[in-house]
């Protein structure tokens, strides 16, 4: 297969170094000649795009990630809700069902020319990307937790940070 584009997402809680991966992640695409989308609030942005009156994708291109690695946050939004392994649906009754979107997330990706999915995220948003995988669709997994409780790496980004500010703030209330 053959990548010529490529999404992005964040899922999770917010953690410092989001809006640093996003960049280097567009720039590294764009260097190969692909085409970046970023999907907005986790898959919020391609499951319920009529949320986002300015696109729930929008294209991620030099100029739109240039200057936002010391910005808080993630310029895509984020979210812990709405898991589309689990997605809470809506019944005449009242009651909710919970569906598995992943099938329909891929024909989507596809139908909007996207080959390759970047997730960032924690443990529930790889396990989530992990889906996609055993769809066969090719993702690429990027650590995300400042609680460090990823298998199968050392540290994840926004942990040190969050180590930093919690013993800053503990040193505060010493003094």
């Amino acid at each position: 297969m053959s990548i010529k584009s490529v999404a992005i997402n964040t899922g999770g809680g917010d953690a410092p170094g989001l809006n640093a991966v996003i960049r280097s992640a567009v720039l590294a695409a764009i260097n190969r000649g692909w085409k970046c989308y970023g999907i907005r609030d986790g898959y919020h942005g391609i499951l319920m795009p009529e949320l986002y009156p300015d696109g729930g994708i929008i294209e991620l291109t030099k100029d739109r990630v240039r200057g936002i690695t010391h910005l808080g946050g993630t310029i895509l939004g984020t979210t812990n809700r709405g898991n589309p392994l689990h997605f809470p649906v809506h019944q005449p009754d009242g009651s909710y069902m919970e569906i598995n979107r992943i099938d329909e997330l891929i024909t989507k990706f596809n139908e909007h020319g996207i080959d390759a999915l970047l997730a960032i995220g924690g443990d529930g948003s790889l396990t989530i990307a992990n889906a996609f995988v055993e769809q066969g669709f090719p993702v690429v997994g990027v650590p995300k937790t400042i609680d460090n409780d990823l298998f199968g790496t050392e540290v994840t980004f926004g942990f040190d940070s969050a180590v930093s500010f919690a013993t800053e703030c503990i040193f505060r209330l010493s003094l």
